[in-house]
């Protein structure tokens, strides 16, 4: 039976992944960022459970990207999607938020091929991406900020490009727990968590940016 557990965590979060674009179309954004946090925490302990049970697989790892191209790459696109319409008039722009999810799939394929990415990230991992892209809603409904297509369309280019790019980025896997090899990992989860407190939903733009900003810290102490 065990080797059946981190699967099984690996379709509850395509479940939540497939419940949170049925939210998006509905505009219940609240929900459908639920269903992501779900998402995210299945995605997070599955492969946690496969290493910890010694049950790792070359299905678990297939089913895996597949589960996330839904939570992860195709939820993007469509909340993206949502945003171009209510930004244009245009028929065929919206089409165009699914760019990222284009980029996504690759990211997950190359992700599955490339045996640099073992123990952290080269390119911007789909959770983070998709967290980014699923506050914007929140960030146009709770402030004055409108998401016109002078924003949305370099912002759809500049995440498809960091989901392909050569940009090392730590990821949570913890070799050991000392201070000296994760500093810049703890600093960046305190930071995080200060930040949702303080600005909720909003805090996620801040989040990516502090992500990139840790890891590159990170590798330089790493490379040093």
């Amino acid at each position: 039976m065990k080797k059946h557990l981190p699967n099984t965590l690996t379709c509850l979060n395509l479940f939540s992944g497939c419940l949170a674009v049925l939210f998006a179309l509905d505009e219940a954004y609240l929900y459908m960022f639920y269903c992501v946090l779900a998402s995210g925490f299945f995605d997070f302990f599955d492969g946690m459970l496969a290493r910890a049970l010694h049950v790792k697989s070359t299905i678990g790892k297939e089913l895996d990207s597949l589960a996330d191209m839904v939570s992860f790459g195709f939820l993007p696109g469509v909340v993206f999607f949502l945003l171009l319409q209510s930004a244009t008039t245009s028929v065929y722009v919206p089409y165009l938020g699914f760019v990222v999810t284009i980029f996504s799939a690759l990211r997950l394929a190359k992700f599955n091929v490339d045996e640099r990415q073992s123990a952290d990230f080269i390119g911007l991992n789909t959770p983070m991406n998709t967290f980014f892209v699923v506050s914007l809603p929140f960030i146009a409904s709770n402030s004055s900020f409108s998401f016109s297509l002078i924003v949305l369309l370099p912002l759809i280019a500049l995440l498809s490009y960091l989901l392909v790019s050569e940009i090392r980025l730590f990821s949570m896997k913890l070799s050991s727990l000392t201070w000296q090899d994760n500093k810049f990992k703890y600093i960046f989860l305190l930071l995080a968590a200060i930040l949702l407190v303080v600005l909720q939903f909003s805090a996620f733009p801040f989040i990516l940016l502090a992500y990139v900003a840790f890891s590159f810290l990170h590798f330089s102490q790493k490379d040093a």
